[in-house]
């Protein structure tokens, strides 16, 4: 499988079996040798498993980790506090993780799109505030429908997101200083209307604050409702998996293998089952984390299927590139900030369901740096570019499980605080080292 072309991305067939392969020279070195990059699906049909691993070696030492770092650490975290704690994996400790860390992190999925550009958001927490706040005002000041309140609401969020963006793409004013801004702004408006008393109560059985409370279950604690996710889980992977197969077979293109896709799916079949086995054997899945999981399959898809996706990336690379393309990057600019306030808004929807009440505390404390923290620390990078929605997944893991085993060590919160500062430096040194191995391959 050896091409005697230089030329990036030069096509033929051997054997009948169409190739892609592609020679770039390393980024710091032009005069060196090309470095050969195949399309690792070429590598699983010629080689089996040898292509995998060979394809495995290649991306290591490329300095392309993915979730790898993440998922080893996760695994070090729970191995430590299962060894410290016994309570620690039990299924009433795993749902209350899977519980809390929804809220924090449908923050960090509206700042994985802004991390895409390069940029950060420093606002979303006291968006998240407000939100919670002005839901609050519409349901008991003003007697509003609460589904009406909660549209609004979520409105209201986009609506700060785009302002930002548009201070940021159209004037020009540096995403830091126009978000830091936000982030004084709204927490005072916030103060505001809270009044004298700093709290509103909600009522526990307004509409979206039921749904979202901790006590709300999916299916009514059925036991069939986890599995019925699980199941549902694994056969859209199934669909979307083979479907894309068939169109890249039918387009001649390297395509995954049937094998691959079996393994793959049948991987996912047996977490998803021991995952809802674990929650059945607490109460059962909450809304919140069913709402959590959807919007991260959702957002997947946008960010991997869509044109808009590709825009968020070809922006993220490089902002000249993208608009000798012919995007129109102050729109993308501006609707990637709109998407963070919305889901900021979402966030605090759900900080509303824990408490059934709008507080001083709302979005307040450490929430803005954990959910940056849970962005970085999932995998996405802070220079841009470069990541997936699922961080704020395997990120929000990484943090509640620190800051549940620590509660059930009855450790001080400056533990807490240290070791997830520890934690995201370390994510941040990786991304770093991995962006240096990359250039250094000419993958950069």
């Amino acid at each position: 499988m050896k091409s005697d072309s230089s030329e990036p991305g030069k096509v033929e067939k051997t054997g009948g079996v169409i190739e892609d392969q592609t020679t770039v020279a390393p980024a710091d070195d032009p005069t060196a040798a090309p470095v050969s990059v195949v399309d690792p699906r070429l590598l699983v049909r010629e080689e089996g498993f040898k292509g995998y691993l060979t394809e495995f070696k290649r991306k290591v030492k490329g300095g392309e980790l993915g979730q790898i770092p993440v998922v080893l650490g996760l695994i070090v975290i729970w191995t430590i506090f299962q060894a410290k704690n016994d309570l620690f994996l039990s299924a009433d400790n795993l749902s209350n993780i899977s519980y809390f860390m929804s809220a924090t992190g449908m923050l960090a999925i509206g700042l994985v799109f802004v991390l895409l550009l390069g940029e950060i958001d420093l606002s979303v927490g006291s968006v998240s505030g407000l939100a919670s706040t002005l839901f609050a005002v519409f349901v008991v000041d003003h007697t509003m429908n609460p589904w009406l309140s909660l549209v609004l609401t979520i409105l209201t969020g986009v609506g700060i997101g785009a302002l930002h963006g548009w201070f940021f793409a159209k004037i020009g004013v540096p995403a830091f200083v126009v978000t830091l801004a936000g982030f004084l702004g709204w927490n005072g408006l916030m103060l505001w209307l809270l009044g004298s008393s700093g709290t509103i109560n909600i009522p526990s059985d307004s509409g979206p604050v039921h749904l979202l409370g901790q006590n709300s279950f999916f299916m009514d604690q059925a036991i069939i409702g986890a599995y019925l996710l699980a199941g549902l889980a694994v056969v859209l992977t199934a669909v979307g998996n083979f479907g894309e197969q068939r169109r890249r077979r039918a387009a001649g293109v390297p395509f995954r293998p049937t094998t691959e896709i079996l393994l793959r799916v049948g991987a996912l079949a047996v977490a998803s089952f021991l995952a809802a086995s674990v929650l059945n054997n607490a109460s059962g899945v909450s809304n919140a984390l069913v709402i959590f999981l959807a919007a991260l399959v959702i957002v997947d898809f946008v960010l991997r299927r869509t044109t808009y996706g590709r825009k968020v990336f070809a922006v993220g690379g490089g902002i000249e590139a993208a608009r000798r393309a012919g995007i129109n990057v102050p729109m993308v600019r501006i609707t990637v900030f709109a998407i963070s306030g919305g889901f900021a808004a979402v966030g605090g929807m759900f900080f509303a369901g824990q408490t059934a009440s709008a507080t001083l505390n709302a979005g307040g404390g450490n929430t803005l740096m954990l959910a940056i923290a849970a962005a970085v620390i999932g995998g996405t990078s802070l220079f841009g570019g470069r990541g997936t929605v699922w961080s704020a997944l395997l990120g929000m893991l990484v943090i509640q499980s620190i800051q549940t085993g620590l509660d059930l060590l009855n450790m001080n919160t400056s533990i807490q605080y240290m070791i997830t500062g520890g934690v995201l430096l370390g994510a941040v040194v990786i991304d770093s080292i991995s962006r240096k191995s990359q250039k250094a391959a000419g993958r950069g």
